[in-house]
């Protein structure tokens, strides 16, 4: 997939009004080009910034503002008040407006010209003035948004507007994300369940039934050159034993079975125009298993391991939500260093100070997290409904900080989960060859764990090392939804008292609403 950043922008949009003259506009204008080119030519920001002129009427406010919610391109608005830029001009746009704000609070000069300083320049330069004017009104309207202070060339200040760059492009994809899920969920699992309906109507997802039988019909056109293709790609991305590339060997057939698998996944996803998958152990397919690879011989999870790497989102069990996520995460990291993956609590290690959690599964967990080259391997898999040697990628994540997320569905809201961990270095695991990362949950096992399941937190989650908690409050300012942060700072007490008092504000406001 390429990157989706180029094919979005962000507008810039100043506050300013003609109180104090034309040439005090024109002024405010040359401004705000300056600083639109100098946001753009300074390397830090993912997203194209376009000057979208002055502001200095209800009307023209408004008209921006529509502009943005039908033009595609656009993922957020920017806005900054030059100039003092009455409120009330606002109102009929800001009620309008539906993609993502950021209120800009910034000035044209970053220090007091202190000798030569006149009214002139006071009446022109009154961002400390407008900004304010603006947020009492984006405040008084409950407009969701989020605000920046700071320098505009400042590296700070264009750090936070980049997270919430790509945050808004996250959400952007998320508004047309189809998430196919092959199977339901599994074994009466709650915790990754929820409600599509509102999932669709307060994120975007749209989460639709795909019976394996039609994966199969998609099996069943796959080409044998098509699959040699994708088993000379593993053997040249990837370390193996030279056994793999016997194509006498058992060990053969299941590298070639595994790459069919992803041919077949491949092209449903595309003639869908799905965003992300999940699958269910126990539904490969109904079909007959022979030596030809014609099915589902083993579970997928080298293919999933594949396409999560290139942006598919992927759930496992039927875990929809964590599909979903994982997508925005991945649209969310892109350009960034260190990877992201979906991930599960396994099993845990109690070692006092450094007692830590092993996170794998199966076999799905994203290359991206890799310390080092992954290896194929093929192992026997004694679970589900194919109990068969099968192909997967065996690694160990890097050890460095990271921050992982999870949704969960209350029943009257949605709640985001997000955790701080530090990533350390795992014993070999000889007997368990799976891709796997080991974490101490912040700011320690018992508190991190113990709030974990206090939020009503998965035991499945979307990882990354690259992104963190102000990017999941960007995302949840942005969507409406409740946000719970597990840090270095958090105690059980206060936890449990951030919870009830959360209970007792979503109960009340759905009351009144």
């Amino acid at each position: 997939m390429n990157n989706l950043f180029n094919q979005y922008e962000v507008w810039f949009v100043t506050g300013a009004q003609l109180l104090y003259g034309g040439d005090a506009v024109v002024a405010v204008d040359a401004h705000s080009t300056e600083m639109v080119k100098g946001l753009n030519e300074s390397g830090k920001l993912p997203v194209k910034v376009v000057y979208k002129g002055t502001a200095n009427s209800s009307k023209e406010v408004e008209t921006i503002f529509k502009a943005a919610n039908n033009d595609d391109k656009c993922i957020g608005v920017i806005t900054w008040m030059h100039t003092f830029s009455p409120a009330k001009m606002w109102i009929h746009g800001l009620q309008q407006l539906k993609k993502p704000l950021l209120h800009l609070h910034t000035q044209y000069n970053k220090e007091i010209p202190w000798d030569t300083m006149d009214m002139d320049f006071m009446n022109l330069n009154q961002s400390a003035h407008g900004d304010r004017e603006f947020g009492h009104i984006c405040t008084r309207m409950r407009i969701r948004r989020k605000v920046v202070v700071g320098y505009w060339k400042d590296e700070q200040t264009l750090h936070k507007i980049a997270v919430w760059m790509r945050v808004c492009a996250g959400w952007a994809d998320a508004q047309d994300m189809l998430i196919i899920r092959f199977g339901d969920q599994m074994n009466n699992v709650a915790v990754t369940d929820g409600d599509k309906v509102e999932a669709e109507q307060r994120m975007g997802y749209h989460v639709d039934y795909c019976p394996v039988s039609e994966l199969m019909a998609y099996q069943k056109q796959v080409k044998d050159e098509e699959v040699e293709a994708m088993v000379a790609t593993y053997f040249k991305e990837y370390d193996h034993d030279a056994e793999l590339e016997d194509k006498s060997s058992e060990a053969y057939r299941k590298v070639w079975n595994a790459a069919k698998a992803e041919v077949a996944l491949r092209a449903i996803l595309k003639a869908k125009g799905a965003k992300g998958f999940t699958t269910n152990f126990d539904d490969l397919g109904d079909v007959d298993v022979d030596k030809t690879g014609n099915g589902f011989d083993q579970i997928p999870g080298l293919a999933s391991q594949r396409l999560m790497a290139e942006g598919y989102g992927f759930g496992a069990e039927g875990d929809w939500k964590s599909a979903a996520l994982y997508r925005t995460v991945w649209v969310m990291n892109q350009g960034l260093p260190n990877g992201c993956s979906f991930l599960e609590d396994y099993t845990l290690n109690f070692d006092g100070e450094n007692s830590s959690i092993l996170q794998s599964h199966m076999l799905e967990i994203c290359p991206l997290i890799a310390n080092s080259k992954p290896r194929l391997e093929v192992h026997f898999l004694g679970i589900g409904i194919r109990k068969s040697q099968t192909a997967r990628l065996v690694f160990t994540s890097k050890a460095r900080k990271g921050c992982t997320a999870t949704i969960v569905d209350l029943g009257n809201r949605f709640r985001l989960i997000v955790n701080d961990v530090e990533c350390i270095e795992s014993k070999p695991l000889p007997k368990l060859p799976v891709a796997s990362a080991l974490w101490i949950p912040q700011p320690n096992f018992e508190i991190g764990a113990g709030a974990w399941i206090l939020a009503g937190g998965t035991h499945h989650s979307c990882f990354s090392y690259d992104l963190t908690a102000e990017y999941w409050e960007d995302y949840a300012e942005i969507s409406g939804i409740e946000m719970l942060h597990i840090n270095k700072d958090t105690t059980i007490n206060e936890f449990k008292k951030e919870l009830r008092m959360n209970e007792v504000y979503y109960m009340l406001n759905k009351a009144l609403c």
